[in-house]
Parts: C-alpha cells; structure tokens; sequence
C-alpha cells in the first residue's frame, strides 16, 4: 500500500465534484427527454392503435425514475385518483400486465359508453376464457 501524499485528497474531491455535476446533468438530459416523450405521445393518443400509450409510458418511466418531486406528485395523484392512475401504475413495473390492463380498460370503456344490451365483453370471457 501506498502513502496517501497531500495532492491525492484535492484530486479525489476534484473527481467526485465532477462526477456529480455529470451526474445532475445526466438526469436533467433524461427529465427533458421524457418530458418530450409525454408530450409526443399526448399528440400521438388520437391516432388510430395504441401508438401513444407506449410513448406515453417511456416519458412517465424516466421523468419518474429521474426526479424525487416528481414522483411525490405523481403519489399524490394516485392517492387521490386511484382508479385512473392504478393502470398506469401496473404498465410502469418491470414486467407489466398488458393484456391485463388492456382488457380492463376495454371493459371500462364498453361500461362508460354503451348501454347494457349492447356490452360483449363479459360474454366473450365467459365464453371463450372459462378457467
């Protein structure tokens, strides 16, 4: 082992000043970016297909994973609208549940728009998904 000479400690201190300054700017690059992405997939949600959701997602993915104020808020909205932000939730783990929310939000969505006598969806799982 070497002697630590009085040079080393202001180069070590040197290093770890830039490496966070990397670091900060890193994470403001991907806030941007994903905030890009949300916007890119709002415009993209009234074009045919689910071409918005994934962008969507992307962008939520990494301004959540890259900023702590953020990611309060987007807990509070969940907190106080559970039912629109559990989806969104189950899309974000690391495995999602596509088909599953998918499915859900289909059956909402046949719910919220067509009366009664015209909902399939109950009777296409009873029909062709019986466990």
């Amino acid at each position: 082992m070497t002697a630590v000479t009085f040079l080393d400690r202001p180069r070590a201190l040197f290093r770890d000043i830039v490496a966070e300054v990397g670091r900060s700017f890193v994470r403001w690059i991907l806030l941007a970016i994903g905030a890009i992405l949300i916007v890119l997939g709002v415009m993209m949600a009234p074009l045919p297909g689910p071409l918005g959701l994934p962008v969507t997602l992307a962008g939520l993915v990494l301004v959540l994973r890259n900023s702590f104020r953020l990611r309060r808020v987007f807990i509070k909205v969940q907190r106080r609208h559970p039912r629109f932000v559990i989806p969104l939730r189950r899309l974000l783990k690391r495995e999602p549940e596509v088909a599953a929310v998918a499915w859900q939000s289909a059956l909402r969505i046949e719910r919220a728009f067509l009366p009664k006598s015209w909902r399939m969806g109950r009777q296409l799982r009873r029909r062709y998904f019986r466990r």
